[in-house]
Formats: C-alpha cells, structure tokens, sequence
C-alpha cells in the first residue's frame, strides 16, 4: 500500500507538516509513502506535474488537502499511466465528496436538503420554495460556511425571499470561485451535542472520536455504530467519514458525510490510529 501525501510548498520533498504525523505513523508501520504537489493538482492541466515524485507503482490512498471532484479525476488518471491506481475511484471520490452523491441513500438520517444546479437566484429560489418554509442552513455540495452563520450559513425563514437570498448572496461571495455545484438548502434541525466524526473502510466503522471543530468534546451519550452500518455499507465507497449529532429529541442525525481521504483528523486522535484504518488492505 501506498500513501500519497501533500509536499511541503518550501520543502518539496518532505511532507506537509499539517500531514507529517501520519506520513512517520505510516513509515512506522511499513507502509510506502510519497508526496504530491497539491498547489500543481488544484491547476488545470497540472496532475502530471504534479506526481512527478511518485515512482512506485500499485495501489495507493490519498490522505491530503481537499479537491474538487474533477481535480481529483485528473489526479487518477496521471497517477494510472504511472502504474498507481487509487483505491477510491473518481467516481466513488464525487459520490462521498458531494452532498448529492450520497443523499438519497443517506435521506432519512439526515436533515431533508435540496440543492440547484449553479448559482443564479432563479434556481435558489426554486429550490427555497420546494423545501418549503422555516429555518433553513445553506452549503454548497461540499462545504457551508458555518463560522459566518449569521450572514451565509443560517436562513430563519426560508419564506422571507429577499433575506433568504441576502445570506445566498453573501455565501456566494465568500465561496467565490470555491463555490461548488450551486446552493445545498437543508433543513434546520437543533442539536444538543458536539458531533462525533466516525472513520468507515470497506462498510465498516473503524474509528470513532470527536469532530475537529471539537477536539476536546465528545456527546454524553455513546453513538453505535452498528445503528447505520448497513445504510452506509451499501453506499460501496472504500473510506468515508460521518458526522453525527445528537438532536434535541435524542435521536442521532447525519450532519455530514465525506471521503476520509480529504477528511481532516482531530489532534486528539493520534496519527497511528487513523493510519490503521487508512492502511489496512
């Protein structure tokens, strides 16, 4: 097994230092790692570029900065002419990065959500009205931007056209050329715990620990796993993360589910255990 990792911008040849743990954890274990240039991977036409370093063959794991889908199918191709196949697929990468890859099979765990194709206030408001009234939190296929909840995350009423699209707006700013598929609209729902972020390989969960948001908290009450394995298995994706909270009611709700690779790992956990997941054939 082989572990790409991101290079250090000023120290091409060594692993980012954000990654750098995991890089020792998985040498520590036997397991081959080689860097990538991420910055390289992010331009257009610069996946050759940027696997330039990897000169091993066979099947690798990415553990590095996120990308966007088609960054990532680039990624996958340069990397196969190399002899290196990534064990999550492009296609499989899209599904467990993109809120709409995964919903449908996730719908009744997590918060109703409905999303436009682009960016324009016609769709938004299409799908505003579709979703109906009441609170509303906005993303966009990939990311929210809870930490400016007020002006481009949190709609109180979703039946109030003009403010709901003022904080569409502001979201839409703030992502700029970040922005990712069009407007993800989810249904509010309170919560009353931290999240737990759980690691999954192969349908099956690994690693269960705190959200990095929260590294120091965990919700009081155990989540079991056992509860949802079937649902996530059946997604057939080979490293995912989920974010579950408990709501008000005590119930566990989806908050997010991602591909692990680009998932980021609370310090409170160390290296060598997600390394164990990641690493595990």
């Amino acid at each position: 097994m082989l572990l790409l990792f991101p290079a250090d911008v000023l120290r091409p040849q060594r692993v980012d230092e954000h990654f750098a743990p995991e890089a020792d954890a998985a040498r520590a274990v036997g397991l081959e790692v080689a860097v990538v240039d991420h910055d390289a991977l992010t331009r257009a036409d610069g996946a050759e570029e940027a696997v330039r370093c990897v000169r091993s063959s066979g099947v690798a794991v990415y553990r590095g900065w996120m990308l966007r889908s088609a960054e990532y199918a680039a990624f996958e191709r340069s990397l196969r002419q190399r002899g290196v196949t990534l064990r999550t697929s492009a296609e499989q990468y899209r599904r467990a990065h993109e809120l709409p890859g995964w919903y449908s099979a996730l719908a009744e765990m997590t918060p109703r959500s409905v999303w436009t194709s682009g960016g324009d206030r016609a769709a938004f408001d299409h799908a505003r009205r579709e979703l109906g009234t009441g609170p509303v939190v906005l993303r966009d296929y990939t990311k929210s931007m809870k930490h400016y909840w007020h002006e481009a995350a949190f709609i109180p009423d979703a039946a109030d056209p003009d403010a709901a699209w003022r904080v569409a707006s502001r979201f839409r700013e703030l992502r700029g050329e970040d922005l990712t598929g069009g407007f993800v609209l989810r249904r509010f729902e309170h919560f009353r715990s931290a999240e737990v972020r759980t690691w999954w390989a192969d349908g099956k969960c690994r690693l269960i620990g705190p959200h990095p948001d929260t590294p120091d908290e965990m919700p009081d009450a155990d989540f079991d796993p056992a509860t949802v394995e079937d649902r996530i298995a059946a997604l057939g994706l080979p490293f995912v993360t989920a974010d579950f909270a408990l709501r008000d009611d005590g119930g566990w709700r989806l908050v997010e589910l991602g591909d692990s690779q680009v998932s980021d790992r609370p310090r409170t956990i160390p290296a060598e255990e997600l390394i164990t997941v990641l690493g595990d054939r």
